[in-house]
């Protein structure tokens, strides 16, 4: 079997490419212009309850320099074409051929008698009716007194009939000779739009043809039009092939189900070729008869995330002091409490709310942030201890302002500070007033304020270990992770039962590279409240990065478990996730929703590192791709999986599996070609340059 001689962990530098300072070709039209039985295939990295690929052949053609041209008539990049178009069909995450099932005639290996022989002959013998086949050809195409036909390596311009290829010939075999269940012709040359079996068919005989069979025929070009390559399409390729490569790369997946099929290929290619041509050059399909649903490429990388499920409710438990307590939540009355009978609040959405209580006479417990988990009863003690004392005028509108605040969104937020700042105006001490402008201004992206104002909180009230707590996650959110601990010591020093805060630690230790007392610290919240996703997925983190990749796993799968659902708390504060250091750069913050993907994207990510790190590279490789789902431009996770990619392909002498490792080598080289990982990326293409095009 083969087995690529790839040292991963001591890679050579890359040598310099073949042809590099030879003189940048310009765009040009691919016309010549003449005067007057295997076993089935199995995919090689499966995917349970996915789509089933049927067994696959493949005869793909490809010719830049001809024997018997001149100069000025040869062509460019063929046969880069055709090499992209070998590795896109052979990638699992592409067509999913296998790689002995799929024949190259590249340069002097695409004669007339070797065509002849991989089309009429090797075809027509290996493919059985439920199988799927595909010929590729770039090349040059031309029509001579009103026949099309395709140019072999050994074309001669003076003896047309002897060494060219008709088309008509090729829709004949195509149509009839050829047994398959799926048939796809591509063809990218000038005047391919005549090649569709439909036309040959109009100058052969209609009962040779199949037509239960579902022929999809997808050219470069109508017949009267001229095809174009250049070096501006991915550094040399005809513009359609150029995007027939990316659409099967997944870019023409329309729906994100992680399936190409014919009906958006050609889509996706006609659209693009048009307007990168300014409708010079216009592929075609329309003429063949073929199943739109016809499966062309599988790309699970590319499988759109599902929409979070509707929030699984929690519920609070009111306990009081005294007797005659209203309570009120999110700004909304919910009932009295008293000393004997606890109030149980039920269906409440996962998340942060506000909670005030009120009796008259006396100043309000709050109001204050509790944490509400998905599935989970938690109790809220209340207490009423100090005789009213406050400004009736300044808590009015504190009120109003917090009434704005709940309301979320910038101009609701506006609204609310002036609010908070007339009521810390008329109590200079009124240090609920100073954590909410600190809140609101932190929700208007001005951290400076909003770090004025969480100070001012506790500069009035060195006990107020809510405004603390707060301060604390806006610390995390622009970077200062060392004053944030500090903050959090505090809180855990004081209220040593504060989950909130505790899971808050363990994200600042992981984020100082404090393994140890991370994992002590998120243990901590966890034992308070089993259902917090954020304490184990901050668990998981310092397992995974202190080497413990066992352990972490049950920890991500657990966030997961815990943290499908929408909390529909998008813009509101509070919930502490919004935005935070995750170890590879500072995250923008963004809604809640966004939050959701990022961490779920990432917690996908720690199986599939944890997972390599353990060499289980099928389950690495599973679970990379499910993090795309979430974050397809994620660097990191592309990277992740091309190492994934080419070790497995090492342990299976897999070409297929280097096919796609390059892809996403190159896919993270993409997105961001300065990361520190980017040399090692290039230096894997290279190495994999020695086994298949890597382009």
């Amino acid at each position: 079997m083969w087995k690529p001689l790839i040292a991963w962990n001591l890679i050579l530098a890359a040598t310099a490419a073949a042809g590099l300072g030879q003189q940048k070709p310009a765009t040009q039209e691919r016309d010549l212009r003449v005067e007057a039985d295997t076993t089935e295939t199995r995919p090689l990295i499966p995917e349970p309850g996915k789509v089933v690929i049927p067994r696959s052949y493949a005869v793909v053609i490809g010719i830049s320099k001809y024997q018997n041209l001149s100069a000025e008539q040869q062509l460019h990049f063929a046969e880069r074409d055709a090499q992209a178009m070998y590795s896109i069909l052979i990638s699992p995450e592409g067509g999913n051929f296998r790689a002995e099932n799929v024949h190259r005639l590249i340069g002097p290996d695409a004669t007339l008698a070797n065509l002849k022989r991989e089309l009429e002959e090797w075809l027509p013998s290996v493919a059985k009716p439920e199988d799927r086949v595909l010929v590729y050809f770039a090349g040059h195409g031309f029509v001579v007194n009103g026949t099309p036909y395709l140019a072999p390596y050994d074309f001669k311009v003076d003896d047309v009939a002897a060494t060219a290829y008709p088309m008509e010939r090729l829709g004949k075999v195509f149509g009839s000779k050829i047994q398959a269940k799926w048939k796809v012709l591509i063809t990218d040359s000038c005047h391919s739009g005549a090649i569709t079996p439909e036309a040959a068919a109009r100058t052969i005989n209609r009962s040779l043809l199949d037509l239960s069979t579902s022929i999809f025929s997808l050219t470069a070009s109508r017949d009267r039009e001229r095809s174009f390559e250049s070096e501006d399409w991915g550094g040399g390729h005809g513009i359609f092939t150029y995007y027939v490569v990316r659409g099967l790369e997944g870019a023409a997946d329309d729906n994100g189900d992680g399936i190409v099929t014919a009906d958006e290929l050609a889509e996706y290619v006609h659209r693009n070729v048009r307007e990168a041509t300014g409708g010079r050059q216009n592929p075609t399909s329309e003429r063949g008869s073929f199943d739109p649903n016809m499966l062309l490429a599988y790309v699970p990388s590319r499988i759109r995330a599902p929409e979070p499920a509707a929030p699984k409710f929690g519920a609070l438990i009111f306990e009081t002091n005294m007797d005659g307590v209203e309570v009120f939540v999110d700004g909304k009355s919910v009932g009295v409490v008293n000393r004997d009978k606890p109030l149980r609040l039920p269906g409440l959405t996962p998340g942060a709310h506000t909670i005030k209580a009120v009796k008259q006479g006396y100043e309000p417990d709050g109001p204050r942030e509790e944490m509400v988990y998905p599935g989970q009863e938690k109790t809220v003690s209340i207490k009423i201890l100090i005789l009213r004392r406050r400004n009736r005028a300044a808590v009015e509108a504190f009120d109003k302002g917090l009434e704005y605040y709940q309301r979320g969104f910038a101009n609701n937020y506006r609204k609310a500070v002036r609010h908070f700042l007339r009521a810390l105006e008329i109590d200079p001490k009124y240090s609920q007033a100073a954590l909410y402008l600190g809140r609101t201004y932190n929700a208007l992206y001005e951290e400076q304020k909003a770090q004025e104002y969480f100070r001012k909180a506790i500069e009035i009230d060195p006990d107020y270990m809510e405004a603390r707590a707060s301060y604390a996650g806006m610390l995390l959110d622009i970077g200062d992770v060392d004053e944030a601990i500090r903050q959090l010591n505090v809180v855990v020093q004081r209220r040593p039962d504060d989950e909130v805060a505790l899971y808050l630690q363990a994200q600042a230790f992981r984020m100082k590279g404090m393994y140890e007392e991370s994992i002590k610290a998120a243990r901590r919240s966890i034992r308070l409240a089993p259902n917090n996703p954020e304490a184990h997925f901050w668990l998981a983190e310092s397992l995974r990065l202190s080497g413990q990749y066992g352990e972490s796993i049950p920890e991500y799968e657990e966030y997961l478990r815990l943290s499908d659902f929408n909390s529909k708390l998008a813009g509101k504060l509070n919930y502490y996730v919004l935005g935070f250091l995750i170890g590879h750069g500072k995250k923008k913050r963004a809604a809640q929703q966004d939050i959701w993907r990022d961490l779920r994207s990432l917690a996908y990510f720690g199986i599939c590192d944890a997972n390599r790190k353990l060499k289980k590279y099928e389950e690495a490789i599973r679970y990379c791709r499910k993090s795309l789902s979430y974050d397809p431009q994620d660097p990191y996770v592309h990277y992740a999986l091309g190492l994934a990619y080419a070790r497995e392909a090492q342990n299976e002498g897999s070409v297929e599996l280097l096919a796609a490792a390059c892809k996403h080598f190159r896919a993270m080289l993409d997105i961001n070609p300065y990361m520190a990982e980017a040399d090692y990326a290039r230096k894997n293409i290279a190495s994999i340059q020695g086994y298949l095009p890597c382009q």
